[in-house]
């Protein structure tokens, strides 16, 4: 048997760190099993779709080098991939419904169903639908069908137990007495979220649905609609909540969600998989760095956890200064081009940009912190009168002259030689320690404190290092 699994998101806004988990989740099984996913876009709540989502997710997807088999922009044989294009599908199946007489019409109004959910309320009663329409007399309901507005409801069984298993929550059991009469066809004939995923999940071949908890409840709901079709049930897996690190739901209200609000701040795309893979999930072992292809190999359904995970800011940002430390120097320049550019840095020299981001990515953690470590390299300096009394002591005029006479003799200087320079400098003028460090660092820099002087040297070239210096004579 294929194993087949879906991610299958709404079109009503950017991707959510959450759906960026399910959809990882999904992918992640289907590539350590050798089976495919499929990419649906649930769009049958018309009132909430958003313009460009789905370009925006497909997008979100080609940053994080998330591959799909089939969907909107890879033709399989399951499609359409867009519910709205479905339609025909679900009528030829809730007229199966109607006549097993599993499913009815419901012509009550909003307002009546208001007023009932508020009466059971205040009679602390399960809000459920009291089956109104269910005692009309089937021709009669026939008839209203031809004139006015309905919906057309599931007839949950009176007097049974519906029992799923879920591969991380096991055994699973509700009485129908819990379960409402869910709408599965709206009055403007778009299916609801319940009935459309039974079908599609069905027609597409999908074997394992692997989801958000939020929507176990609903689970029994399809469990249902399974048995009054009389289909073979997928398998269940349910990923547990994503939480605050004040154990609240994670949401909107407490800051970023959106997965492209992390990449436009300059997170990686393989942080974003390495962090999001951890959020409810373990590996064997204490290991906490991985590459996607890492990841697929070791991902397993059975180590998926029960209990809600936190999004760690802190462990985001540990991650991704771990991943610019050990990815190719030329994927991280790749990754970091673009903010250097927003902020009019010339770049242009590709052998000192590489140097710059070489140096920059072992002291930071995101590349806003890369740039602001690397300005100094490009950006005319800015000294305080602290600094400048610094630089205009006896001292510091000493180190500054006797450096500038070497660094003028001849024009290529390796790395190694300018370490040497650096000790002969100290030992000629017999300065050592800070009153030799900082004032050649400050000039060069910026700062008294920041990378080797021999690297600062190095990274600059001999022209820019000995103007520089010069500077300050």
């Amino acid at each position: 048997m294929e194993i087949k699994v879906r991610f299958a998101p709404s079109p009503t806004g950017y991707l959510h760190v959450g759906g960026l988990r399910t959809a990882l989740f999904n992918y992640l099984y289907a590539k350590k099993v050798g089976g495919k996913i499929v990419l649906r876009i649930e769009d049958t709540d018309q009132t909430r779709k958003v313009k460009n989502a789905v370009e925006n997710l497909i997008s979100t997807f080609e940053s994080l080098n998330i591959q799909y088999d089939e969907g909107p922009t890879q033709e399989g044989n399951c499609g359409p991939y867009y519910q709205s294009e479905r339609l025909s599908i679900y009528n030829e199946h809730i007229k199966i419904l109607l006549e097993n007489k599993t499913a009815y019409p419901c012509f009550c109004s909003a307002e009546r169903l208001e007023k009932f959910r508020i009466k059971q309320a205040e009679a602390k009663q399960t809000i459920k639908y009291d089956r109104h329409c269910l005692k009309l007399d089937p021709s009669e309901a026939k008839n209203k069908m031809k004139t006015d507005s309905y919906v057309i409801r599931m007839k949950v069984p009176d007097k049974e137990e519906v029992v799923f298993y879920d591969v991380v929550r096991e055994r699973v059991a509700i009485h129908c007495e819990e379960i409402d009469d869910q709408v599965l066809i709206k009055s403007d004939g778009f299916p609801t979220y319940h009935f459309a995923n039974v079908v599609d999940d069905h027609r597409m071949g999908i074997t394992h649905v692997i989801r958000g908890e939020e929507w176990l409840p609903s689970t029994p709901k399809h469990v249902l609609l399974y048995q009054f079709f009389d289909w073979n049930l997928p398998k269940f897996i349910h990923l547990p909540l994503l939480l605050n690190p004040d154990k609240s739901k994670l949401s909107k209200r407490q800051g970023d969600v959106a997965v492209e609000d992390y990449l436009k701040k300059g997170y990686l795309p393989e942080t974003l998989l390495n962090f999001v893979a951890l959020l409810g999930w373990h590996p064997k072992d204490d290991r906490e760095i991985f590459s996607l292809p890492e990841l697929e190999k070791e991902f397993s359904l059975k180590r998926i956890h029960k209990s809600g995970a936190v999004f760690d800011i802190e462990k985001l940002n540990w991650m991704n200064g771990q991943h610019l430390k050990i990815l190719p120097v030329e994927t991280i320049m790749k990754y970091a081009k673009p903010f250097f550019l927003s902020t009019r840095l010339d770049i242009s020299d590709t052998q000192k940009f590489e140097a710059v981001v070489e140096n920059a990515r072992k002291r930071v953690n995101t590349i806003p912190e890369m740039i602001d470590h690397s300005t100094p390299f490009y950006a005319e300096l800015e000294f305080t009168d602290d600094d400048l009394k610094l630089l205009k002591n006896e001292t510091s005029q000493k180190v500054l002259k006797f450096i500038i006479d070497e660094l003028s003799n001849q024009t290529n200087w390796t790395e190694a030689e300018i370490k040497s320079l650096v000790n002969e400098t100290g030992e000629s003028t017999e300065v050592k320690g800070k009153d030799l460090y900082s004032p050649l660092r400050l000039s060069l820099f910026g700062s008294p404190n920041g990378p080797d002087i021999p690297l600062l040297i190095d990274i600059l070239g001999v022209p820019e290092s000995t103007n520089r210096l010069k500077q300050h004579l």
